[in-house]
């Protein structure tokens, strides 16, 4: 909070945004603007939500703070020379109305289809054997909000905001992390930044190394020009066993992901076909890569960077169930922003000292070598996690509210609730009286 004080002109919102990020670090079983200000000690939500929707203080700025953050601890935790990757993906939150900014019907994987709701774009920074943050979002927007004057206004979408695609929205964050210092030995993404060739022609032109999904309908050029979808290529070059291997994509939480992999070169140098085949069901997952000049070109690397995607499922993961990611109950596009860069600051702090005392809290016992392997008399202990390092930071800073604040809280909202309930009675009058006229 020291690093972002820059951020307020002002030093009330500072302080509230202090006060916001040692919330979401609580044990609060739901975090909203009425559970945030009672646990942090005000008497009403009027600051809390002014925070968010009002207050004067630099948003993107403060996120560009937390990215420098996260990406130094996470780097000094590391062991030199290990893999770092940016990891592109979407997540959601689930609406009911339709007045919040960017809500429509939409895909949402934390629904598992269709349904009503908003997504943003994030950046994660991944380093091999340390840990892993969100360092950026942005939020998508669909392009009938933006054309549409009233709901524009009444989401307060920026000015000169345009509509995106979640590549472009992408390509944004990368070009803030990129102006923050931060390198990465190579780029992820599932099939929607796959597919984006905007993405791509961007990455390519920074000389950045890329291992992103692809659908199995992907055309390649392969050698001597002929062009074939990723499913006609294995058909044609990959029908040997031989041509396969049986490497790990990392550990899971009940062991190795191992999996058959291989690669074809495309007629162009740089670029590759990498293949991964479930070795139970033969499913087939497709990645395009691409691996500037002055840089090792291995199987096993690109291999490596593949399998260093799924740590953002447990950024998500954390962030939703831990820090409230996915509870703001705001509608405003900055307010929205303002709650995810004060979420990622709760998830940043709990994620660095995590990798940092990665090592020094692995007290695991070797893997067992052979099925006849009698267990070990002590296991040890798993790495302390950010879920752990949570829980026990809240140990270490539990207050207990006072019985006359807890009172208090009871009444504020017994009355704010009563005084909703008559609004709403009077506004089924006058629907059913306009309707009976």
């Amino acid at each position: 909070m020291t690093a972002l004080a820059p951020m307020f002109p002002r030093i009330e919102p500072r302080l509230q945004a202090a006060k916001y990020v040692r919330a979401v670090m609580s044990e609060l079983p739901r975090r909203n603007g009425w559970t945030i200000a009672e646990w942090v000690g005000d008497r009403r939500p009027d600051a809390t939500q002014r925070l968010l929707n009002r207050a004067r203080w630099d948003t993107r700025g403060a996120m560009s703070t937390i990215r420098r953050f996260a990406v130094a601890r996470i780097d000094a935790a590391a062991r030199p020379g290990s893999l770092t990757v940016g990891v592109l993906d979407e997540s959601g939150q689930e609406k009911k109305g339709t007045a919040t900014a960017g809500v429509k019907r939409q895909h949402m994987g934390c629904a598992g289809g269709i349904d009503n709701g908003i997504n943003a774009v994030y950046l994660a920074y991944v380093r091999a054997g340390a840990g892993h943050a969100l360092i950026a979002a942005r939020q998508w927007i669909p392009a009938e909000q933006i054309s549409d004057p009233v709901t524009a206004i009444t989401t307060a979408l920026p000015l000169d905001l345009g509509f995106a695609t979640k590549g472009e929205l992408a390509i944004g964050l990368l070009g803030e992390a990129y102006a923050d210092g931060v390198r990465l030995d190579f780029v992820t993404g599932d099939e929607v930044y796959g597919a984006c060739t905007k993405l791509r022609a961007f990455l390519e032109n920074h000389g950045q190394a890329y291992v992103l999904r692809i659908r199995a309908t992907f055309t390649l050029t392969l050698g001597g020009g002929s062009c074939l979808t990723c499913e006609q290529a294995v058909a044609r070059y990959l029908r040997q066993k031989r041509k396969w291997v049986i490497r790990s994509a990392g550990d899971g939480s009940k062991g190795e992901r191992t999996y058959a992999w291989a690669w074809i070169a495309t007629v162009s140098p740089a670029h590759f076909l990498l293949v991964r085949k479930h070795r139970t069901t033969g499913e087939l997952a497709f990645c395009y890569c691409f691996v500037p000049d002055g840089q090792p070109v291995t199987l096993p690397r690109l291999i490596a960077a593949a399998g260093l995607r799924w740590p953002v499922e447990e950024s998500f993961q954390a962030g939703k169930s831990l820090f409230g990611l996915d509870e703001s109950q705001v509608r405003l596009y900055e307010a929205l922003l303002r709650h995810l860069v004060l979420v990622m600051a709760a998830l940043a702090v709990c994620a660095a000292s995590a990798a940092a005392a990665r090592h020094r809290t692995d007290t695991q016992a070797m893997k067992p070598r052979h099925p006849d392997e009698q267990p070990p008399e002590d296991p040890g202990l798993i790495p302390l996690t950010v879920a752990e390092i949570k829980h026990l930071f809240n140990a270490a800073t539990t207050r207990t509210p006072s019985l006359q604040h807890v009172a208090h809280w009871s009444a504020w909202r017994r009355h704010h609730q009563a005084r909703a309930r008559w609004f709403h009675h009077r506004a089924r009058l006058t629907t059913a009286y306009i309707q009976v006229s």
